[in-house]
């Protein structure tokens, strides 16, 4: 009798052991969700000012047709994203082809004084804060879900209830990892 009441007991343990484990992935899992869709509505905010940011210098720089290309290409890339990890990647060479057009604003001082332009570098300033602070928020989520599936004992449950590691927002280029210099 004691020995039954004692299985019964560890069965109903262990079904409430398993039930908050499976939940606590569900509600990580959504949290993922949650943090790469904020990330995603600042990169949309960035893919919709990008043209006209674009065209904008355009007008000032007719002969640097090719960097202006590689940055709409690569807006354009980013945009069609189909999952966090081709998001991730798409951005990464978004970031690197705007960097060749923030070098090249550099060259036109009448374009820098362009009001037009600087309302649209603000903006995009403004966005690009928001970005990083979406990534930070992202991986920071990630980390505690990746963390969570990958702890012994739920990592037995995780892969049996097929929940798997989510990439972090990386720098994937290892040129950005470099110190800035700075020269007078």
């Amino acid at each position: 009798m004691v020995i039954g009441i004692l299985a019964v007991v560890a069965i109903v343990l262990l079904a409430l052991w398993l039930i908050g484990t499976y939940n606590a992935f569900v509600r990580f899992r959504n949290k993922t969700e949650e943090a790469f869709s904020a990330m995603d509505i600042s990169l949309k905010k960035r893919y919709d000012l990008l043209p006209n940011f674009v065209e904008t210098v355009k007008g000032y720089a007719k002969h640097e047709r090719e960097t202006l290309e590689a940055v709409i290409a690569a807006r354009n890339q980013a945009v069609q994203s189909h999952s966090a990890e081709e998001t991730i990647k798409n951005e990464n060479v978004l970031n690197t082809t705007l960097k060749s057009l923030f070098a090249l604003t550099e060259s036109y001082p009448d374009l820098k004084a362009d009001q037009n332009f600087l309302a649209l570098q603000n903006q995009l300033s403004r966005i690009e804060e928001e970005i990083a602070g979406s990534r930070r928020y992202y991986n920071g989520v990630i980390n505690k879900y990746n963390t969570r599936i990958e702890m012994f004992p739920g990592n037995l449950l995780a892969g049996l209830f097929g929940f798997q590691r989510k990439p972090l927002y990386e720098v994937q280029e290892i040129y950005e990892r470099d110190n800035v210099k700075i020269t007078f």
